[in-house]
């Protein structure tokens, strides 16, 4: 596949592709009109995902309406209280939040929540964007199963962070907050292409294909789901000895519901699984090219010893990466993530500012053709090199990030 193709698909599918939504189901099938022309036929599977309609919702401090967002798949609610900011969750911050609608920074995170609902909080305010960008968007949020656990549901919105800038200051005025919607099973999407090899042992690709609501995500995540057709056309061309599945994955903003929909339908058929291949962001102009490893960390230094081989520069380590490779190992299978992370103010992602632009053409295919590499070498062993164990760090790890235990020097 040549840089103008890559650019070509690129451009075709930007535009917002949130997950369970219609342009999410056409960026599948326009994906899929492109892969079914390697000879091997690839399959939508949908599965379940929540989802919302009707959402309506307001926001006033002290009568002064605020620009909001009501988060999807949360309680329906018409409350009036007094507001607090908090900064930090802190354990005598927190006894304050009783009776109070609470603004805390940053995303609405698990252990945040738990406190939140534990100390009494009756609603909620998060807020996103950027002091210096000059536009005034709201991302829209959702109250995640997740985040809620067995925790009872609270309303809350999120506004853009020009606002919250002002009321951070008004602790104790009164808020009066408007939440209401109609909630109902949707679906999403996971397309799975299969080439058959000589061996039942299967290496699985991934790569998500969906994005904010904000965002038309080019390189979040269009761009691994580019070097996903690239890997699928150059390796459909002869047998390969491993079997090799593509699964270019739904609702991986939500929550990785595609991966986790995947792995929980094919459970038994991940035990002849014995690698996960992600690419989640890849080919921005700037920035390094990073290699996650959930794995045994022989492969780190397999794949450090192949980034100076090559004269490709990847900093490779052991880790967790948070995207669709993670299910899998969650279920015993290795993985690595292979990403390029732009540094601050050169790539943003669940945003407007998230288009083609923020990608180099001959970047994008230097990228690609190190995985392609890295892939075929994989695929050609006779045995994968690639220990089939999850070492306990890393169990540990994926215990953190799949919030089934809370790490003891954060709070969040």
């Amino acid at each position: 596949m040549n840089k103008k193709s890559l650019i070509k698909i690129l451009r075709s599918a930007q535009y917002v592709r949130t997950g369970g939504s219609r342009s999410e189901l056409k960026c599948a099938e326009y994906i899929k009109s492109i892969v079914d022309s390697t000879g091997y036929e690839a399959e939508l599977e949908s599965f379940p995902v929540p989802m919302s309609e009707g959402l309506e919702q307001l926001l006033e401090v002290d009568g002064v309406s605020i620009p909001c967002k009501g988060y999807l798949c949360c309680e329906t609610a018409d409350i009036t209280a007094p507001l607090i900011y908090l900064p930090e969750p802190d354990r005598s911050c927190l006894l304050d939040c009783k009776g109070k609608i609470v603004m805390i920074d940053g995303y609405l995170r698990r252990w945040v929540y738990k406190d939140l609902v534990e100390n009494g909080a009756v609603g909620f305010i998060t807020y996103s964007g950027n002091m210096n960008y000059p536009d005034r968007d709201i991302d829209l949020r959702e109250l995640r199963e997740l985040i809620k656990g067995d925790q009872k549901e609270l309303p809350g919105v999120n506004i853009n962070v020009k606002d919250a800038m002002k009321l951070a200051g008004m602790n104790g005025r009164t808020v009066h907050m408007q939440v209401s919607q109609s909630q109902y099973e949707g679906s999403s999407h996971n397309l799975v292409l299969t080439i058959p090899g000589e061996l039942e042992k299967t290496i699985i690709f991934t790569a998500h294909y969906d994005s904010t609501a904000l965002s038309s995500g080019a390189y979040d995540n269009m761009s691994g789901s580019v070097g996903l057709i690239a890997a699928a056309e150059r390796f459909a061309s002869s047998r390969p000895r491993h079997t090799l599945k593509f699964i270019w994955c739904g609702s991986e903003e939500r929550g990785l519901l595609g991966s986790k929909a995947y792995c929980q339908a094919h459970e038994s058929e991940l035990e002849n699984a014995v690698l996960v291949i992600n690419l989640d962001m890849i080919g921005s102009s700037m920035g390094k090219f990073i290699a996650c490893c959930t794995s045994e960390p022989s492969l780190v230094s397999y794949i450090s010893y192949m980034s100076k081989e090559l004269g490709f520069p990847v900093r490779a380590s052991q880790g967790v990466y948070s995207s669709d490779s993670t299910p899998f190992s969650d279920k015993g299978v290795p993985s690595v993530s292979f990403a390029r992370l732009a540094p601050d103010g050169t790539g943003d992602i669940h945003n407007r500012y998230d288009t083609a632009g923020l990608l180099r053409p001959e970047q994008l295919a230097a990228d690609i053709g190190f995985v392609l590499e890295f892939s075929q070498r994989m695929i050609s062993s006779h045995v994968c090199p690639v220990e089939r164990v999850i070492p306990d760090n890393m169990k540990e790890e994926l215990d953190y990030y799949l919030l089934r235990k809370k790490k003891p020097d954060v709070i969040k």
